[in-house]
């Protein structure tokens, strides 16, 4: 397993940096079809009975329904795998980010690799044989670690990339976990449909074939990483000066401190509030449009409880087009908002997603009560764009806190923030609406203080963002801890002393190579990206018919 080693992977002369961000795409790609694995469970719920659920008796016990293969899987019990991935995510992430950061990007991508699509086929042994806990283990558990191997595995590399668009960079890659359920979600419907028969729903087929696919695209992505030899920097590049934003360190922070420095707990903070707001509306989007409008959809003056079945049917509908245009937001804003970090700083990018987003969550009662669907559609999609830009705005912050050496180990520990925020944000919604419900409040108000309460959560964030000063200088490595975890890194420079990089080869890498190399890279991870972008805005045009 030697071409799996960091010294393996070292770029030479020739070699074009542009031809990373595609190879973390095609990982990003591939497991960000988590967000889309709800498109399983309406089929999986009629397994056994195919075109009706075949409910299990009344008395079986939960332990029980896991075990039985006789009657359908309450859509529930599916929802627990989605839980299961955002968890495993953020804790593989924060257990294995310092292994990560010694066995290089291109040993991670490949576990990840294995266990991501190990764990599709594991799922699909489990539908066979109508055993939801294989699915639990299979997808949950094993494709959980995959999915937090896989996320990570670009962020540092990306950043010693492109040291001049830390933003961009990562925001390419974290854009294509975004979306993965646009290509993910409609590839298994047409797999589906042409598995199903008489006997069957056609998920365990559909799983194995995308497991298949994802692995080639995987294998692609691992095997595409490079990592610049110590000491490399962008022709013509220049550091920023020391003093020249304070923000920004010469310096590196070791993993293991992180825990005890108040900024990690300051960003920790800022991104489980900025994500806990926006999962809270990703997952209420389709139902709170219908709730909230009603007939106004459909251009009557009706409230949705007074729709009749159609008439429902026909907002719904219009509702999937909703989901799918605040998807493409949710993409959008990890590419365009991290980028304009760049030259804003992450700090005040920030502070702009949480006083522009308290604007935009207040705004959302006033135009429902108003009846204003373009106001809300709006509110929301901006909404959305935010969530997704805070993501892919977090390493780069990090990089400049903390500096560069372990950035991909401190952010793995950072996502234990998204697994929070993944049971907070819902929770919050869910039970919101399900009081306020009970207490005989219309429909269309149930939102209004939930909107509020997450209005709350960004003004907090926004007083933790405001709050997060330059690391204190106790808290770096010295320069002999610096060469010593250089060494454990596997770097050129420290692990091979007798091996140099003269100045001329140094110069030549990062651009160059073959023009046809770099066209196919992209255009394997565009194609199949514009194909899934387009399937969504067709579903997205109903909502402007």
């Amino acid at each position: 397993m030697g071409f799996l080693d960091k010294e393996r992977t070292i770029a030479g002369p020739g070699f074009n940096r542009w031809l990373v961000p595609p190879a973390a795409l095609a990982i990003h790609l591939c497991i960000g079809m988590a967000y889309g694995f709800s498109v399983f469970w309406l089929p999986l719920s009629k397994a056994i009975g195919i075109k009706e659920s075949l409910a299990c008796s009344k008395d079986m016990s939960f332990f029980a329904e896991i075990f039985a293969s006789t009657c359908d899987w309450k859509i529930s019990m599916l929802g627990w795998i989605y839980t299961m991935f955002f968890v495993l995510l953020g804790t593989s992430a924060a257990i294995w980010g310092g292994w990560l950061e010694h066995v290089g990007p291109r040993k991670a991508g490949f576990v990840a690799a294995l266990c991501w699509c190990g764990g599709l086929l594991i799922s699909a042994f489990g539908v066979y044989h109508h055993q939801i806990w294989l699915m639990w283990i299979g997808s949950g558990l094993i494709g959980g670690v995959g999915l937090g191997l896989g996320y990570i595995s670009p962020v540092s590399t990306l950043i010693k990339w492109f040291p001049d668009r830390r933003g961009m960079a990562t925001g390419m890659a974290i854009m294509g976990f975004g979306g993965g359920a646009l290509i993910g979600s409609p590839l298994a419907d047409k797999l589906m449909k042409y598995f199903a028969s008489d006997v069957s729903v056609g998920v365990w087929q559909t799983f194995v074939v995308m497991a298949l696919i994802y692995f080639v695209f995987m294998m692609a992505g691992a095997f595409g990483y490079r990592i610049p030899p110590s000491g490399w920097k962008p022709a013509g590049w220049t550091p920023p000066a020391a003093n020249g934003n304070a923000m920004i360190t010469q310096h590196h922070v070791h993993v293991s401190k992180v825990w005890g420095i108040p900024q990690f707990w300051l960003v920790w903070l800022v991104l489980c509030l900025n994500v806990s707001a926006g999962i809270g509306v990703i997952g209420m989007a389709s139902p709170m449009l219908q709730e909230v409008f009603g007939g106004h959809l459909l251009g009557v003056g009706t409230k949705f409880t007074e729709l009749s079945l159609e008439q429902k049917g026909a907002i719904a509908a219009i509702a999937a087009g909703f989901t799918g245009l605040i998807s493409l937001f949710n993409i959008g804003g990890r590419f365009v908002w991290a980028s304009c970090s760049d030259y804003i700083g992450r700090k005040m990018t920030y502070v702009v997603f949480f006083v522009l987003g308290f604007i935009l969550y207040v705004s959302l009662p006033w135009s429902g009560a108003a009846g204003s669907v373009a106001l809300f559609v709006t509110a929301v999609c901006l909404i959305l764009s935010m969530y997704g830009g805070g993501f892919a705005t977090v390493p780069a912050y990090l990089a400049d806190l903390f500096g560069t050496q372990m950035v991909g180990a401190i952010h793995g520990r950072l996502l234990t923030a998204w697994a929070t925020a993944g049971i907070l944000g819902p929770v919050v919604v869910n039970y919101m609406r399900e009081y306020q419900i009970s207490l005989g409040m219309p429909r269309e108000s149930v939102y209004n203080t939930t909107m509020y309460i997450l209005a709350g959560f960004l003004v907090v964030g926004l007083l933790c963002n405001l709050m997060i000063k330059p690391i204190a200088e106790k808290h770096f490595m010295t320069p002999e801890e610096l060469a010593r975890e250089k060494k454990l890194a596997h770097e050129q420079a420290s692990a091979n002393p007798d091996v140099t990089v003269s100045a001329e080869d140094m110069a030549r890498i990062g651009s160059g190579g073959s023009p046809l190399v770099l066209w196919l890279s992209w255009a394997a991870v565009v194609i199949p990206l514009v194909w899934g972008i387009s399937i969504t805005l067709q579903k997205s045009a109903v909502l402007f018919k």
